[in-house]
């Protein structure tokens, strides 16, 4: 019996299970002081509110009140994928919004530009 079948066979296991998708961040109950439910969009590039540059990679986001620097997680209602930014710039402007996403950030909780909004949960985290 050849080794190179047996070898390839390793090797994808290998690689297939470095694909497995990580479960969403867990956070103690205690550790959440708001919680806030609405529409979620994507945004794309401008000047933010805290002076940082926008970057499209990042995982941040603008809420219209909760202070710069707050941590929330932000979990797509439908689907349950939920990722944890970090506030740096103030929005949506539109009524009806309760948090603008960075693609990356979107992406994260399976917001995509085709779909564009969806519906959230947000938890503000203590620091």
């Amino acid at each position: 019996m050849s080794r190179f079948p047996l070898l390839s066979l390793i090797a994808l296991i290998v690689v297939l299970s470095a694909c497995h998708s990580a479960k969403p961040v867990q956070t103690p109950a205690s550790s959440v002081i708001q919680v806030q439910e609405g529409i979620a969009s994507i945004y794309k590039d401008h000047r933010t509110a805290s002076g940082e540059p926008y970057r499209s990679r990042a995982m941040v986001a603008a809420h219209r009140t909760w202070p710069m620097g707050t941590m929330v997680r932000v979990t797509h209602v439908h689907t349950g994928q939920s990722a944890i930014v970090r506030i740096n710039d103030r929005g949506p402007y539109i009524r009806g919004r309760v948090i603008d996403l960075t693609p990356a950030a979107a992406s994260a909780i399976g917001l995509t530009p085709k779909h564009g909004i969806c519906r959230v949960r947000l938890e503000r985290l203590k620091r």
